[in-house]
């Protein structure tokens, strides 16, 4: 191990040489940025603020999982993937507020500096980024991907072609001008840190499609082009350890939505689940023809490539894991990859039993009427959460108007609309396989009332985060429509012939909202809707006051394994 040890060192010596170039230094730049939290200055909570009742928001929960059917050499491979992950980290905080340990070390109180880390940051992600520290102002909506005193105009007039890549910093130069920064060439050393472990890793993975992948994502974090890496990702079918890693999600770049911040899961795959999921990937296609919108809406065909696993998830590190946790990944989000292959869903058992048991279930027991209680399950749960993935590789992903992608022409706004999509018509693809008798298990109501249940629990995200707004958004339409009632004992009880054309109206709107590119509609939608009804706060706050977790946060690392 000595001896390996010398060798990652020397080549990552090696590859920061080979991609250094003439011009701007532009990683020592970006190291010496203050960043978008003040510096030299204390941060207390603010008054009135129980820091311990905060932290009580999030139940604890240790990721551990199996390893009995890994060999000997996937176990070997696993500390050079925590490591990795450790680095994505690092990298994450730089983007969500620029220094993260002189911002900790000014945090005063424990409790503070926890609730701090859990939220990455200030701002609390589950409460519409309000700060909860003093000498902290509103949270800025580009986070630090962008200068501060940027404001749109100055961008949309900036003529660079690689403005809105997803893997580039807006920056501004010696001259004050805006100028676009690769990641690569901003993170260089981290960069290529990791990309020496991942093909350390790569060296002892004995499964070809895992060992092809790690290979490529290493050139791609050093090149920032991910096209390659994501493909060989998507050809990865039999390994039993999945690694995500990478500038991914748009979510924390809530000024345009262009800019992915960087994430890593290392998952364990559980064999016996993973069997169960199989049969409805290549079912993708033909379910995209029956979409209830327009013919226009249904032009981009998903990949039938796709495949669906269970997994049990052993690491977070980054954007994945500020604030709510993510419970199930579709990717990559490439609408290349989607059209030649389609996605990956990602199913992480553990964390979604997690949600379940501690936040679900007691939620569903406080709002929903005793008569339909025995509707919330966990396998309903499983199923709406897999279909919600699966349907983000489906739908319209191009405008049918020239506007480009909907990603581009929605801006900011797509998140949201986004998730309200892959909600929305991951119901309405469970309703529709099971009217075609593909899903046999409980019954349709179990879904209908575990997904309504999940609008409280989600809605407590926040309407900083575009889950939260999507389903703010979902219950203001579905109380339009007539699906469900609130009855005089203060409990919710699902309509269950008024839901299926709910679905279809609201599945039909979106796409049509996607597909036209409609940005100024959007906007409009969530500014309306993606708001916390005063309704929807009551029932909220007897959720908060009933001491129902928020979220979870992880005890999680290769000590919780048993990894030396």
């Amino acid at each position: 191990m000595r001896k390996l040890t010398g060798i990652i060192v020397f080549a990552i010596i090696t590859i920061t040489m080979l991609i250094s170039c003439s011009g701007p230094n532009h990683e020592t730049i970006e190291n010496q940025r203050a960043g978008i939290v003040p510096q030299g200055t204390k941060f207390e909570p603010l008054p009135g603020l129980d820091m311990k009742e905060k932290l009580d928001e999030f139940a604890t929960f240790k990721l551990s999982a199996r390893l009995d059917h890994l060999t000997e050499k996937e176990k070997e491979m696993l500390p050079y993937l925590f490591q990795a992950a450790n680095i994505i980290e690092d990298l994450y905080w730089k983007q969500a507020i620029g220094n993260r340990d002189k911002f900790l070390a000014e945090v005063q109180g424990d409790d503070a500096l926890a609730f701090a880390k859990i939220h990455y940051g200030p701002w609390d992600r589950l409460n519409g980024n309000k700060p909860f520290l003093t000498n902290i102002g509103p949270k800025p909506d580009g986070a630090n991907f962008y200068p501060e005193d940027m404001p749109k105009e100055e961008f949309e007039s900036f003529a660079d072609a690689n403005k809105k890549s997803l893997y580039t910093l807006i920056r501004r130069n010696s001259e004050g001008n805006l100028e676009s920064v690769w990641y690569h060439e901003a993170y260089k050393t981290e960069i290529a840190k990791v990309a020496v472990l991942l093909r350390t890793a790569a060296s002892i993975a004995e499964d070809e499609g895992l060992k092809k992948y790690l290979t490529l994502r290493a050139t791609a974090l050093l090149t920032d082009d991910y096209l390659a890496s994501d493909l060989a990702w998507m050809d990865m079918k039999t390994s039993n350890i999945d690694f995500v890693i990478g500038p991914i999600e748009n979510y924390e770049d809530a000024l345009f939505g262009y800019k992915a911040a960087f994430e890593s899961f290392i998952l364990i795959k559980d064999p016996e689940w993973s069997e169960r999921l199989q049969k409805f990937a290549a079912m993708l296609p033909e379910m995209q023809s029956l979409v209830p919108t327009g013919e226009a809406y249904k032009k981009d065909i998903p990949g039938s490539d796709s495949d669906l696993n269970a997994y049990d998830v052993v690491y977070y590190a980054g954007d994945c894991n500020a604030g709510s946790k993510t419970i199930a990944i579709n990717l990559p989000n490439d609408p290349k990859v989607h059209a030649e292959k389609g996605t990956r869903k990602l199913q992480l058992k553990n964390a979604m039993r997690a949600k379940f048991d501690k936040i679900l279930m007691p939620i569903s027991e406080m709002l929903i009427d005793p008569s339909q209680q025995q509707h919330v399950t966990f396998d309903a749960f499983f199923a709406n959460t897999m279909f919600h993935e699966v349907s983000h590789g489906m739908g319209v992903k191009n405008t049918i108007n020239g506007k480009g992608s909907s990603r581009v022409a929605l801006k900011e706004t797509y998140s949201s609309i986004e998730e309200g999509k892959a909600d929305i018509m991951g119901l309405w693809l469970v309703k529709t396989l099971r009217e075609k008798g593909e899903i046999t298990e409980g019954e349709l109501m179990d879904n209908y009332v575990t997904f309504f249940a999940g609008i409280f629990r989600s809605s407590r995200f926040g309407a900083a985060s575009a889950h939260g707004k999507a389903n703010m958004m979902r219950f203001a339409f579905f109380q339009e429509q007539g699906a469900f009632t609130k009855n005089a004992d203060g409990y919710y009880v699902v309509n269950a012939e008024k839901m299926e054309p709910a679905i279809n109206a609201l599945v039909d709107k979106i796409q049509r909202l996607q597909g036209d590119g409609d940005y100024e509609a959007a906007k409009a939608w969530i500014a309306k809707d993606g708001v916390v009804s005063p309704e929807l706060q009551a029932d909220l706050d007897r959720i908060n006051a009933g001491g129902i977790p928020v979220d979870i946060v992880f005890d999680q690392g290769s000590e919780v394994l048993g990894l030396k």
